[in-house]
């Protein structure tokens, strides 16, 4: 037997160090850290506890065969009474490859000839049936379980008893299981209720521990088992013949008891190690937080260059986490846009002047009719100033700033246009913070390029994605692809300074911008931004020597958050390769 209290205790910080970064989009998740350590420590009991290895077997105890003859005596007796359906013979568990060797006192068994499986079923239409009166029948749904729940307690419908020949009725103490949906999943209810065809009702006989049960559903043998079994569908799907055919391991009744108890106890243990570590991250987490405040609210560069020295002393010992560096990252974009990363310069050229050189280009454009002139944007207030500008600074509308300000669109035919080589057509999911993703751009004939003209795009044009969950995204269309066009959810920002390209991307991508893009969505159905939107943005401006130095400073402090992030990368690889070793141990 498996020592599994020490093994907990000498390898805790395996189990609570482990740890990966979640996928998330838009503006993030609550929850951003998989606690994946924590979760191998989980299955980990469960594996131990369905192969005998978790607490010691006692040869006083009744074997689990005599068992299995009370259960299948009970079985026949309620095929006798016609409580229960004769189901068709299951072949012979002998006949199946076992997975492991069991303890003494132990029986393989097919599922189906220990417990009643069978399938929901859905009357149809559903909303037909559904009923507010209180003598409803409660109405089971994927929707009444609460992720990582154990109970079923309460149904937010009810459906009238003309449903009931439609459907099935199950029972408190009866076992539902995912079928589709959150595939395998078990459930036990507290209720009585019908359920649709996106569950399994399993009812176990009285000689079954439930807690017991509730362990084998939820460990990673039955996992497999069940996966294998669906193997091969287009949809991962459990019908009720492939789970009766399932073989699972029945210990003694004594034995049951003893193991549903011990597992109790440790996922208790579990549940305090995850606390303690979200606890923990969060602690530092605000640690890092309070820390990069001191930067963001450093008077002017010469302080923050006195706060970062501070800060870098402790970098190894503060920047450990995904998260951590995510902070760093944005604090120095934010420090960017802020004028605080470097020192002015009383000899560059102030912004305004910048601005006027602009606002006298794009009057020529205008006049030239190379560009068409539009309303003029209202002046800029008080309010808009969210911060004092350093020395040199300006703040522009963003509208002022370019000769053309506005989305692409789709090709006449839509998806039907695309071919299999032609002009780039680039869309959302081709614009990334990092560049163009080119492993799923589209491609148009050159005539209807040369048709689409509005939505040409050029090097040095910031392409922004205006709509959906990668809002904000931006990029600056690189020299290397020569041409292309974009859709409706991508904005091409093309400005009248083409050496500004580069801060204005890096603006964006800061904090500050980040809020107005996110804030200032319009629309009912589809949210995003429009160009009228877009244009009023306020945006701060440094001298254009200034934005050089600005841009060089960012790039040298992201190769330092890069190079810790691959560190971090790999130290938490190292981790979670640590923990399949111990578990692997374990098990074998």
């Amino acid at each position: 037997m498996t020592d599994i209290n020490k093994l907990i205790t000498e390898n805790i910080n395996v189990w609570t160090n482990a740890s990966f970064k979640r996928n998330s989009t838009g503006r993030g998740s609550s929850k951003k850290i998989n606690l994946i350590g924590i979760k191998k420590l989980r299955e980990l009991i469960l594996d131990l506890a369905v192969r005998g290895k978790l607490v010691s077997q006692n040869d006083n105890h009744e074997p689990a065969s005599i068992a299995l003859e009370k259960i299948a005596k009970e079985k026949e007796q309620l095929k006798h009474d016609s409580k229960i359906k004769h189901k068709k013979s299951l072949t012979s568990h002998r006949n199946s490859e076992t997975p492991f060797e069991l303890p003494k006192g132990w029986e393989w068994v097919k599922f189906g000839d220990i417990c009643e499986i069978e399938r929901g079923g859905s009357p149809r239409p559903i909303k037909s049936f559904i009923t507010t009166d209180e003598d409803g029948l409660n109405w089971i749904k994927i929707g009444d379980t609460d992720i990582g729940g154990k109970y079923i307690t309460g149904t937010a419908e009810k459906i009238i008893k003309e449903g009931l020949n439609k459907t099935r009725v199950v029972y408190p103490g009866d076992f539902l299981l995912t079928n589709s949906m959150s595939f395998g999943r078990p459930y036990i209810t507290k209720i009585q209720g019908c359920i649709h065809d996106g569950w399994l009702r399993i009812s176990p006989p009285s000689l079954l521990d439930k807690d017991y049960l509730y362990s084998l559903l939820s460990s990673p043998f039955i996992v497999k088992a069940f996966k294998k079994s669906a193997s091969g569908a287009v949809v991962m799907n459990l019908n009720a013949d492939k789970v009766r055919d399932v073989i699972v391991a029945v210990p003694p009744i004594e034995e049951q008891h003893s193991i549903a108890t011990k597992v109790n106890e440790l996922m208790g243990v579990c549940d305090q190690l995850e606390q303690q570590t979200e606890a923990e991250l969060d602690a530092h987490k605000l640690l890092v937080e309070v820390l990069l405040s001191t930067l963001t609210s450093s008077k002017n560069a010469q302080e923050f260059e006195q706060n970062w020295l501070r800060l870098a002393e402790h970098f190894d010992l503060l920047f450990i986490t995904e998260n951590s560096i995510e902070q760093l990252k944005q604090t120095i974009l934010q420090l960017a846009v802020m004028g605080k990363l470097v020192p002015q310069d009383s000899n560059d050229e102030p912004a305004a002047k910048l601005l006027e050189r602009v606002t006298a280009e794009k009057a020529l454009l205008i006049k030239n009719k190379v560009i068409t002139k539009e309303k003029s944007l209202p002046d800029l207030t008080n309010e808009e100033k969210s911060f004092d500008l350093p020395k040199g600074w300006a703040l522009a509308r963003v509208g002022n700033l370019v000769s053309k300000l506005g989305s692409g669109s789709t090709p006449r035919g839509g998806k039907s246009a695309y071919v299999d080589s032609g002009v780039p057509f680039l869309r959302s999911q081709n614009i990334w913070n990092y560049g163009i993703k080119t492993e799923d751009i589209a491609y148009i004939p050159e005539d209807t390029h040369n048709n689409m003209s509005k939505t040409k795009v050029f090097p040095n044009d910031v392409l922004l994605n205006i709509t959906g969950a990668s809002l904000g995204r931006a990029t600056i269309f690189p020299a290397e692809l020569k041409e292309a066009n974009v859709s409706q959810h991508v904005t091409i920002i093309r400005l009248i300074e083409k050496e500004m390209s580069e801060f204005i991307l890096l603006g964006i991508h800061s904090p500050m911008i980040q809020r107005l893009v996110w804030d200032r969505q319009v629309g009912v159905a589809i949210e995003g931004l429009s160009k009228k939107v877009l244009e009023l943005f306020e945006f701060p401006i440094p001298p254009i020597a200034e934005q050089q130095r600005i841009i060089e400073k960012v790039k040298e402090l992201m190769v330092l958050c890069e190079k810790a992030k691959i560190g971090i990368e790999q130290a938490n690889k190292t981790k979670v390769q640590l923990a399949n070793t111990i578990v692997d141990k374990a098990l074998n």
